[in-house]
C-alpha cells in the first residue's frame, strides 16, 4: 500500500456537489493499493498514520501525532498513486489493484485507524471526487508498506 499523508487544518471531499467526508485539524491520507497488499499491510499503515509525529509541540518541533492533537483523518482512495509514467505520455495503471481487491483493504485500513482511536472520514470509492484541503505547513509525507 502507498499513502500520501498531508497535515491539514481542514479538508473535505465532495461528490457531485455533496460533501461526503469532512475534517478539521488532522491528516488527509490518499491511499493506493497494489496487487500483493494484504490486511497486514492495512494494519501496519494504520498504525503508522495514527502514530506519525508530524504535528508541532509547544517548542515548534514535529513531535506530536494526530492522536496526540485530537485530530481526524480523511481517507481518500487513489489508484493513481500506482501510476507508471516512465514510458510514453499516458500513465499505465497495471500496478494498481483492481477495485474488488482495493476496496476491502481501504475499508480495513479505515477500521484499523478507528481501532487506534482516530476519527475517520472518507471519500466515496470509485467516484469522481473533489478534494479540498488546506495543507498545514505544508507537510506532506509519502509512506509505502514494507
Amino acid at each position: 500500500m502507498r499513502a500520501v499523508i498531508q497535515r491539514v487544518s481542514e479538508a473535505r471531499v465532495t461528490v457531485e456537489g455533496e460533501t461526503v467526508g469532512e475534517i478539521g485539524k488532522g491528516l488527509v491520507v490518499l491511499v493506493g493499493v497494489t496487487h500483493d497488499d494484504t490486511e497486514d499491510d492495512a494494519r501496519w499503515l494504520a498504525r503508522k498514520v495514527a502514530g506519525l509525529r508530524i504535528f508541532e509541540d509547544e517548542a515548534g518541533k514535529m513531535n506530536l501525532s494526530v492522536q496526540d492533537v485530537g485530530g481526524a483523518v480523511l481517507v481518500v482512495s487513489q489508484f493513481t498513486l500506482y501510476a507508471d509514467a516512465r514510458k510514453g505520455r499516458r500513465p499505465s495503471f497495471v500496478n494498481a489493484a483492481r477495485p474488488e481487491v482495493a476496496e476491502p483493504l481501504i475499508t480495513a485500513f479505515c477500521q484499523f485507524l478507528e481501532q487506534e482511536g482516530v476519527p475517520v472520514a472518507t471519500g466515496r470509492f470509485r467516484a469522481m471526487m473533489q478534494v479540498c484541503l488546506c495543507n498545514d505547513g505544508p507537510v506532506t509525507i509519502i509512506v509505502d508498506t514494507p
